[in-house]
């Protein structure tokens, strides 16, 4: 029998006389560290369940492996899961791994690059995790195309069929089973990520 979906994040309404700013979001935020927190395209407060131990730990591998080609690469900058961006639908979003190309946050002022960036990433990885819902997940990923990334990777080592959602602007929705590793090119030219550490078990 199927595992029930997870019920994914919390969505919080707040009371119509208080806006979730940038600010208060980041305040909320340091106020309640263990929590994951997003505000959606409607202005509510999205509460997400904690990262659990071997799913933060491929994260971690994927960041090292992607850091590297990055730090090579040269043309971008990469950022891991704490860092916020506002979205042009309105929505805050962090995901588990993220680039911008070095062009556009030239664009930015320094002020802008002290707050949540006032962007969307051209690349995204949002990694699956037992307590999240992958119906949430992939609506989030159809966001972060819709909103101007240029590649997204959603990697679900939760399904025994060991799948990849991958998402571009423009073209069908791929999903691969069990690939061995997973190219970004043309997008990230050269980066290939070996995907065996995530099918194994974990530590």
């Amino acid at each position: 029998m199927p595992l029930a979906e997870p019920l994914g994040p919390i969505a919080l309404r707040l009371p119509p006389d208080v806006e979730l700013t940038d600010n208060l979001l980041a305040e909320l935020s340091s106020l309640n560290d263990p929590l994951r927190l997003e505000r959606n395209a409607r202005g509510e407060l999205e509460i997400l369940p904690p990262t659990h131990g071997t799913t933060g730990s491929k994260n971690f591998g994927i960041n090292v492996d992607f850091g590297i080609w990055a730090r090579t690469d040269g043309t971008g900058v990469g950022f891991d899961s704490s860092t916020g961006f506002d979205l042009p639908n309105g929505s805050n979003r962090s995901p588990d791994l993220s680039w911008v190309l070095k062009s556009r946050l030239a664009e930015l002022t320094e002020e802008q690059k002290r707050d949540f960036l006032p962007l969307c990433p051209d690349f995204v990885i949002e990694i699956r995790s037992s307590s999240d819902g992958l119906r949430s997940l992939q609506r989030k990923m159809m966001e972060y195309i819709e909103n101007g990334a240029r590649l997204g990777w959603l990697i679900d080592s939760v399904d025994s069929r060991r799948r990849i959602y991958v998402y571009r602007p423009g073209a069908e929705l791929e999903v691969l089973e069990a690939p061995g590793s997973l190219s970004g090119d043309p997008e990230l030219p050269g980066f290939t990520l070996d995907l065996a550490p995530i099918w194994e078990p974990g530590f």
